[in-house]
């Protein structure tokens, strides 16, 4: 299996729907804003019920210029351009993680510290490995690639570097989610949607039997 079509499946996952259980103390849905306006419920754009028409970021993004820089680098590595489509960082990756963990939310809050420390981790491997003051973004693309090999699955990380392999896993992961939930990402897997087929064929009785279903 490719690092593409490997990404395939994370993305798949990621964008399956998340259960809420019922059982006792599970999250339930906030109450509904009582400043909105009377009328279509589903209109007024309120932080429980957001215009997802003309929708608004509502908090400031939170990394430096430096920093996106280098995670673009970073989201390259991981999908980088192909004939099919374009880098990770053509379509914003970077931008998408700016903005995950700028979120004023606690799991986002964490992930921002562990991406900025990180980040720093990789100047300061880069600077380690190749010569003093080359940062991740001045190597080549195998230089990269040899960073990335070390820490890219967590089970088989060297100790001291088990904090870099879950930088790479968040990163690797928010990188899948944003490329592949865009136009250029969607093209790429293959993705119809809800778009209407002149004509449907059903699936061999191979496939079928393939997944149980004969």
């Amino acid at each position: 299996m490719t690092r593409r079509s490997a990404l395939k499946v994370i993305a798949a996952a990621a964008a399956a729907p998340t259960v809420v259980g019922c059982e006792p103390g599970s999250q339930e849905a906030p109450p509904p804003d009582a400043t909105a306006q009377p009328g279509n419920p589903l209109a007024t754009g309120t932080a429980w019920d957001p215009d997802l028409v003309a929708p608004v970021v509502p908090w400031e993004r939170t990394l430096t210029d430096r920093e996106l820089a280098t995670l673009a680098v970073l989201c390259d590595v991981i999908i980088p351009a192909d004939d099919r489509s374009p880098a990770a960082s053509a379509v914003g990756a970077q931008d998408f993680i700016d903005e995950w963990v700028s979120a004023p939310y606690p799991g986002m809050r964490r992930d921002k510290v562990l991406i900025r420390g990180g980040l720093v981790w990789l100047d300061a491997e880069s600077s380690r490995r190749f010569g003093e003051g080359r940062a991740f973004g001045d190597l080549t693309d195998e230089e990269r690639r040899g960073i990335c090999d070390d820490i890219c699955y967590l089970p088989e990380a060297a100790e001291d570097r088990k904090t870099a392999a879950r930088f790479f896993a968040k990163v690797r992961d928010l990188t899948a989610t944003a490329f592949y939930t865009t136009r250029e990402g969607m093209d790429d897997l293959g993705y119809v949607g809800n778009s209407p087929l002149a004509r449907w064929d059903a699936p061999p009785p191979d496939a079928l039997r393939h997944v149980g279903l004969d």
